[in-house]
């Protein structure tokens, strides 16, 4: 009886073989085809994925040297070895850069807008060997453009350069109560871009070409006494600024440039000046004579310069009296200095 069953589940466990034998044959080939399409020359795997097919492998046998196809068998055969000897997986690729590079790399980018040859230069100055494409790749991953600056440069860049001599010109006015009734009186102040610091004339309720005349001649003396440079100044379109005045400037050997059409960010720094005296001050008074408008100008120009805090200036006053943060706070007591009828406060700490 055995010798009529044996043969016959021979023959079964045969056809169950050779089934799975062009099962196999086909998932080769369909994975050598997905192979040839996919994108990466090499295929790079974690660390569980290869001590997965350590494991799957190990259980098929020595048949895996035919079945394996993701790496070659004798890479498959030294995953083993490592495993077996407790050596960690080599890491793949080159190693990476040093953060100091990379940081070196970046605040020249930020600080220069420089492209990336100009940037290598400088490295090679400075005795750090890196490749051009690593610094192309560095300004690249951090939002940079790695081309080199073209163009005239941005209008900050202009300002940063010219700070030092540059002077912003504009008028604000204010409908004044006088004797005859309301008329409107006018300021012309002008604001020092590198130190923010203002000059603000007397007021007028008819600036006449005259009285324009005398306020720039005005102007640079103030800023003479005051050892501050003039070499540019702004102003926009108004009909106020008269032939004049331009003329006054340029005897100095100071260059005036008007304000371009849409272009009011050339004038940025006066007009919110004027906004700041309009808002703080100008705008909590019913203004009595000409001699009160003064006041309430003065008042706050002199409030401006000592006591209030910039916060393009780390929030210290222009005459930077103001305490260090690192400073301790000392043990005096707080008062409170107060302007204008306890509209513009101060608060300092009385000395012990």
């Amino acid at each position: 009886m055995r010798r009529i069953f044996q043969p016959l589940l021979f023959f079964l466990a045969t056809c169950r073989e050779n089934e799975l034998i062009r099962q196999l044959e086909l998932v080769r080939y369909e994975n050598a085809t997905l192979r040839v399409r996919v994108p990466q020359k090499h295929i790079h795997l974690t660390a569980d994925e290869k001590k997965q097919l350590i494991k799957l492998g190990q259980a098929v046998g020595p048949g895996v040297r035919h079945l394996i196809s993701i790496v070659s068998y004798s890479t498959y055969r030294r995953w083993i070895r490592n495993e077996a000897n407790g050596k960690p997986p080599a890491k793949v690729g080159r190693p990476p850069k040093p953060e100091n590079i990379t940081e070196t790399i970046l605040r020249i980018a930020r600080e220069t807008n420089w492209g990336y040859t100009r940037i290598l230069g400088e490295l090679k100055k400075l005795r750090i060997s890196v490749s051009r494409s690593t610094v192309v790749n560095t300004l690249k991953a951090n939002g940079h453009d790695p081309g080199p600056r073209r163009g005239k440069g941005t209008w900050d860049e202009f300002l940063k350069l010219n700070a030092a001599t540059l002077w912003q010109c504009d008028f604000f006015s204010k409908m004044i109560w006088t004797p005859t009734g309301l008329r409107q009186f006018f300021v012309l102040a002008f604001l020092h871009v590198a130190s923010r610091k203002v000059f603000v004339t007397k007021t007028t309720c008819k600036p006449d070409s005259a009285w324009m005349k005398d306020r720039a001649e005005t102007f640079l003396e103030h800023a003479q006494s005051a050892g501050l440079k003039v070499e540019t100044v702004i102003h926009d379109c108004d009909c106020a600024f008269v032939t004049q005045f331009d003329t006054a400037l340029s005897i100095a050997n100071v260059t005036v440039k008007r304000v371009g059409p849409c272009a009011a960010n050339m004038n940025a720094f006066i007009e919110r000046w004027i906004q700041s005296i309009q808002q703080e001050c100008l705008d909590h008074f019913v203004v009595f004579g000409e001699d009160h408008f003064n006041h309430l100008i003065s008042e706050y120009v002199a409030y401006y310069h000592t006591e209030r805090p910039h916060q393009s200036l780390g929030n210290k006053p222009l005459s930077d009296t103001g305490q260090a943060a690192d400073e301790s706070p000392g043990d005096g007591a707080i008062c409170c200095r107060e302007r204008l009828g306890g509209l513009l406060k101060h608060y300092y700490r009385q000395a012990a």
